[in-house]
């Protein structure tokens, strides 16, 4: 398993379209066999930050599988409006160290 974090910052007007945005989008996310979780969350201090956490199962499933499929399209057409608010796209494993074991 490995974690996507999409950072983002989207004019503090522009919010709640992206939400809707990413609403749409998680239709697809909840369909697809590669994507175990996701969250999307919005900065307290600074509220035109937001994080989109996905969990894939891994990323050449993520890259290659997913990204590959008519899926894909849908559901990068519905946040495809904020592609230039991303700050940082990037895989990461996850360590040892976290709760629950």
């Amino acid at each position: 398993m490995v974690v996507e974090y999409i950072r983002y910052r989207v004019p503090q007007d522009r919010g709640e379209e992206f939400e809707r945005a990413w609403s749409e989008a998680q239709q697809v996310l909840r369909e697809a066999p590669q994507c175990e979780r996701y969250e999307v969350s919005r900065g307290v201090e600074e509220p035109e930050n937001f994080v989109v956490r996905i969990e894939w199962t891994s990323v050449e499933e993520h890259e290659h599988d997913f990204r590959g499929s008519a899926a894909f399209g849908r559901c990068f057409a519905a946040v495809k409006p904020f592609f230039e608010q991303i700050e940082e796209m990037r895989h990461y494993e996850p360590t040892a160290v976290r709760s629950g074991g």
